[in-house]
């Protein structure tokens, strides 16, 4: 039996939907006087405190290797390392064939999607099962025959961490329950699901960069929807990465209102809103190399929105001086979905960035 692809929207029903705004920094402290940078690190300290503040310096990863599997041109090694002192995480590492400490790659970490597969997360990408989407998003594996190492960790509340349980208490939680628990939890201990996604991809990096096989120095991200979202987050934050692709997610809170539309948990930042829009997080990855892909139908990132919104984020890089390092492709007639031409545009991205 084919198991239903399921909608989009169907598990953010119980999502909460937070007011848009146009997509410009207001209240921010920015002095016309002072020089790019120095705005930009005043617009990132607000995002920071909006976020829930400064993250913890990292305890030792502590990674262990837990097994590897010869696959046709790589290898697919289960790791396990600390994110947090009591909390270990599991990943999948591709390894291409004749990459070793002594023939190292470029790493690249991609962050998998949401689409209401919480027992999926990281086995989509590293191609080990992908019960909805054949291998469309089976990224991991086609980055490994590109020849990069691919590090593919499970998000919170996906995949191996997809369930809660507390000695003594029946109730178990899963799925779209323990994404609302997660939610719930750290905003009221005055953070943000994404500070805690951001702390856990900050984690990926350390592992990833401390792999023999790996060039330190030529570190890159991919994402695909919720994927795309941690990647324009990490972004600001994680000066290691040197290219980032996000693939078709970029909503703003200005098409969440003017749409009706619930978005997954992690675009919600407490408090930015008074700031600016989802664009503006977006523009503080600047100067990094950036690039975005857009289907025209797709209704999780609203079109309209997106188009007003490139050439401001192109406008933040050119300030930086960095003007070519910002590009973005709108595929025609295309909704939520990694295209050729998109998957095209962002392999090229990594060999202009990563490769040179």
């Amino acid at each position: 039996m084919v198991n239903p692809i399921p909608s989009r929207r169907t598990f953010l029903g119980d999502s909460a939907l937070i007011a848009g705004s146009a997509f410009c920094l207001q209240n921010t402290g920015v002095s016309a006087m002072a020089s790019p940078l120095e705005n930009q690190e005043a617009r990132k300290k607000l995002l920071q405190q909006c976020l829930g503040g400064p993250w913890p310096e990292g305890v030792p990863l502590d990674a262990k290797v837990e097994k590897t599997e010869q696959k046709d041109g790589y290898q697919l090694i289960r790791v396990n390392y600390l994110v947090e002192p009591t909390e270990r995480i599991a990943a999948w590492l591709l390894v291409p064939d004749k990459v070793d400490a002594k023939n190292k790659a470029p790493g690249i970490c991609l962050w998998h999607q949401h689409a209401g597969q919480y027992d999926v997360g990281k086995d989509e990408p590293a191609g080990v099962r992908s019960p909805n989407y054949g291998k469309m998003h089976m990224t991991g594996v086609a980055l490994a025959k590109e020849g990069y190492v691919v590090l593919c960790p499970d998000a919170a509340g996906f995949g191996e961490r997809n369930s809660r349980s507390v000695p003594g208490i029946k109730k178990v939680l899963k799925g779209g329950e323990l994404e609302r628990f997660l939610f719930g939890k750290y905003v009221t201990e005055g953070k943000s699901l994404a500070w805690k996604n951001i702390l856990d991809m900050k984690r990926a990096v350390d592992y990833i960069s401390s792999r023999p096989e790996v060039v330190a120095q030529k570190l890159g991200c991919y994402g695909h929807s919720m994927g795309s979202t941690h990647t324009w987050q990490i972004g600001p934050w994680e000066p290691r990465l040197k290219a980032l692709v996000g693939n078709c997610c970029m909503p703003t809170y200005q098409a969440m209102e003017r749409t009706n539309l619930l978005h997954c948990f992690p675009n919600y930042v407490p408090g930015w809103k008074v700031h600016g829009d989802i664009p503006d997080i977006v523009s503080l990855i600047a100067p990094k190399p950036l690039h975005l892909n857009f289907g025209e139908t797709d209704d999780g990132s609203p079109i309209e929105e997106v188009k007003a919104a490139m050439p401001l984020i192109k406008k933040a890089y050119e300030t930086m001086n960095a003007g070519d390092n910002f590009s973005w492709f709108i595929e025609e007639k295309t909704g939520h979905v990694l295209s050729d031409e998109m998957w095209k545009r962002t392999k090229a991205h990594f060999a202009k960035h990563l490769n040179s």
